[in-house]
């Protein structure tokens, strides 16, 4: 048996399996229509979410399963003992999808499952995310060997394409993140991704006009929230969120910055517009963005696949 907690433990080839896999259940969504035909999915939420519900929910109902979905507040991991409730859900499911806060709930979840686990999120990690997100890059360029540039903060997303570059030694993930988000990803993870040779950390000092000729030369740019809109009317959260506001919108991905580049724009929703990303650039490359959130659907169906059929 094998979680997904995030891709430590997993082979580039599987890694590769999986997103093969999941651009043939796109293309031939009948072959698959049974393929998980009396297999019981549980999805637990302690955060919020709108794609990771309704992408596993959907996704497990069109290989042939059913889903249980529950709200940490309303269940008793409020409450009781986790371990004995861990074991209790997987005397009634096949598979398990938990959007956690902390990356150590979720390594909790992974050390007493009997069933596969699924990291749907946490503050660490977001594998699956990833996993879309370079189905689309296979949909639109037919490799995986692209230029990406990530513009932001080191937070879980970043996290997660750091860890699939270097495991994946193909294609060159650059990130440029003024901001490190409170994850547990010590310095050294960065460093072995950047020995590997397919992770290259600009420097923050650059500026504006540096940071454009690295745009002009990318297939990719991705952002991401920067800005935590749910304290963007908090007085208590006011001189932190001017502090990011002068750090981070000379680096906004808007039209300025993309006007000699032939890049197309990722973002892993939801969106901050005006912030992160211009209007402008969300209107057009909304496609794009709306391929990779479409494709947490398609990367999920086989994720879940690999791990109940291996």
């Amino acid at each position: 048996m094998k979680n997904m907690l995030n891709f430590e433990n997993f082979s580039k080839e599987e890694l590769k399996e999986i997103l093969d896999t999941a651009l043939d259940m796109k293309k031939n969504p009948e072959k698959y229509s049974r393929s998980l035909e009396g297999k019981k999915l549980y999805t637990l939420f302690e955060k919020t979410s709108t794609r990771t519900f309704l992408s596993f929910a959907t996704g497990i109902t069109e290989l042939g399963g059913t889903y249980f979905n529950q709200l940490w507040r309303d269940s008793n991991f409020v409450l009781g003992e986790p371990v004995s409730e861990i074991k209790y859900v997987c005397r009634n499911v096949d598979i398990i999808m938990a959007r956690l806060i902390k990356n150590e709930t979720v390594e909790l979840f992974g050390e007493n499952v009997t069933v596969p686990f699924i990291n749907g999120c946490d503050n660490t990690y977001h594998p699956c995310q990833i996993l879309a997100d370079m189905l689309t890059v296979m949909e639109k360029f037919g490799t995986l060997d692209v230029k990406l540039l990530y513009i932001g903060a080191k937070n879980n997303v970043f996290n997660s394409l750091v860890e699939f570059f270097d495991k994946m030694g193909q294609g060159t993930l650059y990130g440029f993140t003024p901001i490190t988000n409170n994850t547990s990803c010590g310095p050294d993870f960065y460093r072995k991704a950047q020995a590997g040779g397919h992770y290259v950390d600009i420097d923050i000092t650059i500026g504006r006009e540096n940071l454009i000729k690295y745009v002009n030369n990318m297939d990719v740019v991705y952002t991401d929230t920067w800005l935590d809109m749910e304290f963007f009317n908090n007085p208590a959260y006011q001189e932190r969120k001017e502090e990011l506001l002068d750090l981070m919108l000379p680096y906004q991905v808007n039209e300025d910055l993309l006007k000699d580049s032939k890049a197309i724009v990722f973002h892993d929703m939801p969106m901050h517009v005006g912030f992160e990303i211009s209007k402008e650039t969300e209107m057009k490359n909304l496609e794009h963005i709306l391929d990779e959130a479409e494709n947490r659907r398609h990367a999920e169906k086989a994720v879940m696949y690999h791990l109940l059929k291996n």
